[in-house]
C-alpha cells in the first residue's frame, strides 16, 4: 500500500514542477481500485502543493533569464503567465492547477515575492479543489 501512495505522491509532486506530467491517472487508479478517497486526494494534494513550493523557491532564488536559459522554460509560458499573474494577481494561484500556465504561476509568485503564507493557502485550496473533483467523478 505504501509504494501506491508514494507512486502517487511523486507523480503529484512532478505534475506540479515544470516537467510535464499528469497525476490524475495515478489518482482515479487507486480509487476504483478501492483505496480510500479522501487519504488518496490528501496524498496527491500534499505532493502537489510541495511541487508547487519548489516552483516558488525557484522562482524567489533565480532570475528569469537563468529559467528560460538552464531550465528551459518556454518563453511564450513565461509571458502568458506573467500577463495573467500581473492582471489578476495573487488570486491566479487558486487556479495553479491548471495546465501549461499553473506552473509558471507559482515561479511567477516567488519572483514576485508573494508571501509565503498566502502563495500556500491560495495554492492548496485550488489543488485540493481540483483532485476532490476528480475524485468524486470515479
Amino acid at each position: 500500500m505504501l509504494a501506491g501512495y508514494l507512486s502517487l505522491f511523486f507523480s503529484s509532486l512532478i505534475a506540479a514542477t515544470l516537467f510535464p506530467m499528469g497525476s490524475e491517472l495515478v489518482l482515479i487508479g487507486l480509487i476504483k481500485n478501492g483505496w480510500p478517497v479522501v487519504t488518496t486526494v490528501a496524498v496527491a494534494s500534499v505532493g502537489n502543493v510541495l511541487g508547487s513550493v519548489i516552483n516558488y523557491v525557484i522562482g524567489y532564488l533565480l532570475h528569469r533569464g537563468f529559467m528560460q536559459t538552464r531550465l528551459k522554460v518556454y518563453k511564450a509560458n513565461l509571458i502568458r503567465a506573467e500577463a495573467i499573474f500581473l492582471k489578476f494577481g495573487r488570486w491566479t494561484l487558486l487556479f495553479a492547477w491548471l495546465p501549461i500556465i499553473g506552473d509558471p504561476l507559482t515561479l511567477f509568485a516567488g519572483l514576485s515575492r508573494v508571501n509565503f503564507s498566502l502563495f500556500l493557502l491560495l495554492v492548496s485550496v485550488g489543488k485540493v479543489a481540483r483532485y476532490a473533483v476528480v475524485a468524486t467523478s470515479v
